[in-house]
């Protein structure tokens, strides 16, 4: 089928193109699409070259699906339009996500909400898609009442620029305010903001976790509450995540539960110090779970360590998970 790529010279966009040959999706006409300034530019999907066409151009050649990773604002702009024209739209900025109009997807726990009638779907927030993907068949089987999660993410999340920034410190050399993603150093710092802050305190990274797990889960009853931390690694995203379940639970049975849960690598063996690390998960599809242990402190609570590779799993291959799943339903 006829498939688009729209922001496909950006970091998420390049990892959709590598996603999609590597999953083998039937793609017969790839249409690399970006902004004004980079049409005309070449990419190479598959040993062959495609040239980057304008929006309106991207419109026009009709593919069946569009997968965009290009910011809000152009989602906000473009997608309604590609939509209209009858193109199915996989959105990976937060321009749709909390509209109650369009689903919010990760294909292990809500793919069965997905119809015909969706035309933009939403792509959920990195650090919530791994989050959830682990808590889904725990909710199942103990229901959650509360979640308290702390992440620790990586730069890749911010895009090149911050990659830029981060190889350029460790090289010693000085950047200008311009050249900087973050406001400070991330070599050898934790900085403790995830895009900007609310009013309640909070950061928008923050309350996306909130709002984002209770809409994909289909339960307003979790309470959830993050804290979100940029730290100076590449290759994924890691989560200490402290659940209280309203029934107790066994632990071993617990364990063997996540091992059997679709999408979910069970990594814990303390003797020989085996959990989760972006080490591990980069260029992984799967979300990685360790550090198993019942919080001490309170009863029905569970601690564990969630590790993803937040280009992957957090934004290229679940958008592209979502085009599988409205292939093998007939509706793209």
């Amino acid at each position: 089928m006829k498939v688009a790529v729209v922001g496909a010279t950006g970091l998420v966009g390049t990892k959709m193109l590598q996603v999609l040959a590597e999953r083998n999706f039937p793609v017969t006409e790839l249409i690399p699409v970006a902004s004004a300034r980079s049409a005309g530019k070449e990419i190479i999907f598959k040993g062959k070259a495609y040239k980057v066409v304008s929006m309106e151009d991207g419109i026009a050649a009709k593919p069946a699906v569009a997968l965009f990773s290009a910011g809000g604002n152009t989602s906000l702009e473009w997608a309604p339009k590609f939509a209209a024209a009858g193109i199915r739209v996989i959105d990976n900025s937060s321009a749709w996500r909390m509209d109650p109009t369009k689903k919010l997807v990760v294909p292990e726990v809500n793919a069965s909400v997905l119809s015909s009638e969706d035309f933009i779907i939403a792509n959920p927030n990195c650090s919530t898609i791994q989050m959830v993907v682990a808590l889904q068949p725990l909710h199942t089987k103990y229901k959650i009442k509360r979640v308290v999660v702390s992440t620790y993410q990586s730069v890749t999340g911010t895009g090149k620029k911050a990659v830029d920034q981060l190889n350029s410190e460790r090289l010693g050399s000085t950047l200008s305010a311009d050249d900087m993603a973050y406001k400070y150093q991330i070599d050898l710092n934790v900085i403790p903001q995830i895009d900007v802050f609310l009013e309640n305190g909070y950061t928008k990274e923050e309350m996306k976790m909130v709002k984002e797990t209770n809409k994909i889960m289909m339960d307003d009853s979790i309470r959830v509450t993050a804290t979100t931390v940029r730290i100076p690694v590449m290759g994924g995203h890691s989560e200490s995540v402290n659940v209280e379940f309203k029934n107790d639970f066994d632990l071993k049975e617990l364990t063997t539960l996540l091992s059997n849960a679709p999408g979910v690598i069970v990594q814990q063996d303390d003797a020989s110090q085996l959990y989760p690390m972006p080490l591990w998960a980069h260029e992984k599809d799967e979300v990685f779970v360790g550090r198993l242990r019942r919080d001490e402190s309170q009863a029905n609570t569970l601690n564990m360590w969630i590790v993803s590779d937040n280009l992957r799993k957090g934004a290229a291959t679940n958008a592209i998970q979502i085009a599988e799943y409205l292939a093998s339903k007939g509706i793209i």
